[in-house]
């Protein structure tokens, strides 16, 4: 779930992958001395998420061990502090909130628990994406904490009022078509926003079938193909053809007050986004309640196919020495009891039961953060769409084992794309550059 901006960054060098026993061992990343699982009081998580905060307390509860909560900062903040005490040697804590993209770069240098031996089984209790996006080499390093399938949010309202019926959009030529109608409405119209963003650049080519990175099962080859993967190329073009016409709005940031006021006055009109969206257009853009509504996303050729945007891990930091303890508190929020008390609070669940129990199902109000039961979507059962859309996840796209690092340079390749007119393709190519020469001097094999 994705409640604040999604800045991110890097730091810390390669260390070989350190093979790891299911809940116990080392790793080079810290210096604990293991101590008896029954002599443990308390663990310590860092988290964002604030559906965790009364799992937290319910655990504590049912179990005795106090679970010492942290929000150390989102994303960037919660990844450099972890970074830091990796380094260090001392101070990391027991279990982490990971976002998907950021796990592979530290399951391969050795930081995360190999916890594959604890999970047989556990691919028939979760969504494709998310269990697919916890392992890497065939190994798990983490419990999927939640889901972000994508979905196409839009306001009926201004979709009614320039002739366009949203339902009917499944591909992509279709939804170029409907840009230009909403932008016809007025020079301050735009079908959606973009000035730049790593992470949707990513779920848009997971979605034409792309695979541009590759890692080998030892993690020691890395394989960078922007340029000539055909999934990238799809949306290159797509987008392109969009940006060309001036027909995305490239202004106005993602997560800004901006861009939440155009949501709500209708000047953007809809957003290709995860599944964890509609807590946030509750809570920040309130004035287009019982506007909007939410269908599927379009694909190039019509056909269902989908992406993960968003979603996190809750992972065991190998140099914990609370391993056990510390496996059990994820196996509890993730697989256990903690699952039904977070999707209640506006987590959208990576388990498949949770998208087919009836109160999720049958929901047509979004909680927003005061506790109010707000109609966004008119009525409409928002999430038996979203449910479906956690079905259409293509498997097999893999992130960089220094995704994290790769995101925080997007813009520094692609900028000019979105403010000046060069082409996207220049900018890819550029990035491509970059990548393979910071995966070099990181000790990888490019490719």
């Amino acid at each position: 779930m994705k409640f604040p901006t999604r800045a991110i960054a890097f730091t810390g060098a390669l260390a070989m992958l350190v093979p790891l026993a299911a809940c116990g061992g080392s790793s080079d990343s810290g210096n604990a001395q293991p101590q008896q699982e029954d002599d443990v009081k308390e663990i310590t998580v860092w988290a964002w998420e604030p559906t965790l905060t009364q799992v937290a307390k319910d655990y504590e509860q049912k179990t005795g061990i106090k679970v010492d909560l942290k929000n150390v900062g989102t994303n960037t903040k919660e990844y450099t502090q972890l970074d830091n005490a990796i380094e260090a040697g001392s101070g990391a804590p027991d279990v982490a909130q990971i976002e998907y993209y950021a796990l592979p770069q530290y399951a391969i240098k050795g930081n995360l628990l190999d916890i594959t031996d604890k999970t047989k089984g556990y691919e028939d209790y979760y969504t494709p994406g998310p269990w697919s996006s916890v392992q890497m080499s065939g190994k798990v390093y983490g419990l999927p904490m939640d889901s972000g399938p994508m979905a196409f949010f839009y306001n009926k309202e201004i979709f009614d009022k320039a002739g366009v019926d949203a339902e009917s959009i499944k591909t992509w030529d279709q939804y170029y078509e409907a840009a230009k109608k909403i932008h016809a409405l007025g020079e301050d119209y735009y079908i959606t926003s973009d000035s730049g963003d790593a992470g949707f650049f990513d779920s848009m080519t997971w979605l034409a079938g792309g695979k541009p990175f590759q890692t080998s099962n030892d993690g020691t080859e890395v394989t960078i193909n922007l340029t000539g993967d055909k999934g990238v190329k799809t949306f290159e073009d797509f987008w392109q053809k969009l940006l060309d016409e001036k027909l995305l709005d490239t202004k106005t940031t993602g997560w800004s007050e901006e861009w939440f006021k155009g949501m709500s006055d209708g000047t953007i009109a809809s957003l290709f986004m995860g599944a964890w969206m509609p807590a946030n257009l509750a809570n920040s853009a309130p004035a287009g309640a019982g506007k909007w509504r939410v269908t599927l996303m379009p694909t190039p050729d019509g056909n269902k196919a989908n992406a993960e945007n968003g979603g996190s891990s809750l992972a065991v930091l190998s140099s914990s020495p609370k391993a056990q303890a510390a496996y059990d508190f994820i196996e509890y929020a993730n697989h256990g009891d903690g699952v039904k008390t977070r999707v209640e609070a506006g987590a959208f669940p990576a388990d498949k039961a949770s998208l087919d129990a009836d109160y999720f199902k049958n929901a047509t109000t979004v909680k927003n953060s005061d506790g109010d039961q707000v109609d966004y979507f008119g009525g409409q059962k928002y999430n038996e769409v979203l449910g479906q859309a956690a079905e259409d996840v293509l498997t097999g796209y893999q992130f960089l084992p220094f995704e994290v690092k790769a995101r925080s340079i997007f813009g520094d390749y692609l900028g000019k794309s979105y403010t000046s007119g060069q082409p996207l393709s220049e900018g890819v190519a550029a990035w491509q550059k970059a990548l393979r020469e910071y995966g070099t001097e990181q000790g990888f094999t490019v490719k």
